[in-house]
């Protein structure tokens, strides 16, 4: 079997090397994937649009195309496989809108009953102060956005800041905004493969979106992440399954959206319960380095058969443990990216994982850094202690000039 993974960050790393490790032993390629993959996924660089990709994909033969960025599914990656008879795991363009277009999604939770926060839409930054009554506050750039679309203001000089962002400065793009209510409450990420109205849920997880400890500093695409069939009691989850995610596949139907692909739902735990704050078309990152290590079983015989419409839970079972996701950012990260900067100890991680995301080869051999967000080290463990410590042995090891990274990733939260 072949499978092309479209993306080239850690979550794709995730995704091949689960792929790989299969029984069933697919070839994996990545487009355009990354030479710090190359061991889990052939790159294939310099692929210009879909139509050079659907072309590619059917010379080579390849059996399924997994969809890893979103920004290929919102220009129509899987309508095109569809129309060229490839299996696709990731969804249509009208399913890709859940996470393209806030707005539609926040809709679509009203329309099927899908519990969520209040909001209201805005179209200039006068509208945006206006509608801001209390603070905190929470605005949200309509658009994809590459995880910084949100900012949790606590007061106007944070909310003027996103305020010239989106509206001034344009920095998205141009597209509404929407102020939403601010809730409360400890957040997890709930995963499922997604078939025509079918799903299976993969372990929870909880990510670290601030900069530095204590959930402090500007949101960042995520430094960290934890996984595990324990993180949430069986009561919370079967709440989550009843009021969040059966009224979500409902409406999936209902909306004839054909839905196959990763379904991703942040969620808040409140005091009235389980609300969703966002939907993704495609596995989060970093959650995809903490939940993909603890799938055991053929994932690639699993995402094949779901891209061509049933769920087969017998051919994957889920380790109990946990998994610890530490990320390691360059210098300025989130400001700026960063590059150039040789990245030591690779070689000294024998027993953990590590994903490459904005690494780039050198002439010796190794690394260096070439992105904001460089690698991701996930570990796992019996207990969540015993993953934890691992995950920052395998940190420890590695370094490189001006690394940022957090030093309270599955402690805090767990109080």
């Amino acid at each position: 079997m072949k499978i092309l993974i479209v993306g080239k960050g850690g979550r794709e790393h995730a995704l091949a090397r689960a792929l790989k490790d299969s029984p069933s032993h697919p070839e994996v390629y990545a487009c355009p994937g990354s030479e710090g993959m190359a061991a889990a996924a052939r790159p294939v660089p310099g692929i210009p649009d879909i139509a050079a990709l659907i072309a590619w994909m059917r010379h080579e033969e390849v059996d399924l195309c997994v969809a890893g960025e979103e920004a290929w599914l919102a220009r129509g990656l899987a309508d095109a496989c569809q129309a060229a008879g490839i299996p696709c795991f990731g969804p249509p363009m009208k399913g890709a809108q859940l996470e393209s277009s806030k707005i539609h999604a926040k809709e679509f939770m009203t329309r099927h009953r899908v519990p969520t926060g209040g909001f209201e839409v805005v179209e200039s930054a006068e509208a945006c102060r206006a509608a801001i009554r209390a603070y905190p506050a929470v605005l949200k750039y309509n658009g994809l956005a590459a995880g910084k679309g949100v900012a949790v203001c606590t007061g106007p000089d944070m909310a003027e800041e996103f305020i010239d962002s989106v509206f001034t400065r344009k920095q998205f793009g141009e597209d509404r905004v929407f102020v939403e209510e601010f809730l409360e409450g400890k957040e997890v990420s709930v995963i499922c493969a997604v078939s025509d109205g079918e799903a299976l849920y993969f372990t929870p997880a909880r990510d670290y979106k601030r900069l530095k400890e204590n959930d402090e500093g500007p949101n960042t695409g995520g430094m960290g992440a934890v996984a595990s069939r324990q993180l949430l009691p069986k009561e919370t989850i079967e709440r989550i399954q009843r009021e969040v995610i059966d009224p979500t596949l409902r409406g999936l139907v209902e909306d004839d959206l054909n839905y196959r692909g990763f379904l991703y739902f942040g969620i808040i735990l409140t005091r009235e319960g389980p609300k969703v704050l966002e939907f993704n078309c495609r596995f989060g990152d970093p959650e995809a380095q903490a939940v993909l290590p603890l799938i055991e079983g053929d994932f690639a015989q699993f995402l094949l058969k779901a891209a061509k419409g049933e769920i087969d839970p017998g051919l994957i079972q889920f380790n109990e443990g946990w998994c610890i996701t530490l990320v390691l950012a360059t210098r300025d990260y989130p400001r700026s990216s960063g590059s150039g900067d040789p990245i030591h100890g690779l070689d000294a991680v024998t027993d953990g994982r590590v994903y490459h995301a904005g690494t780039r080869k050198i002439a010796d051999g190794g690394f260096e850094t070439n992105g904001g967000r460089v690698l991701a080290v996930s570990q796992t463990g019996a207990t969540r202690e015993e993953a934890r410590d691992a995950a920052y042995a395998d940190l420890a090891k590695i370094s490189f000039d001006g690394a940022q990274f957090r030093t309270d990733i599955g402690t805090l939260h767990f109080e």
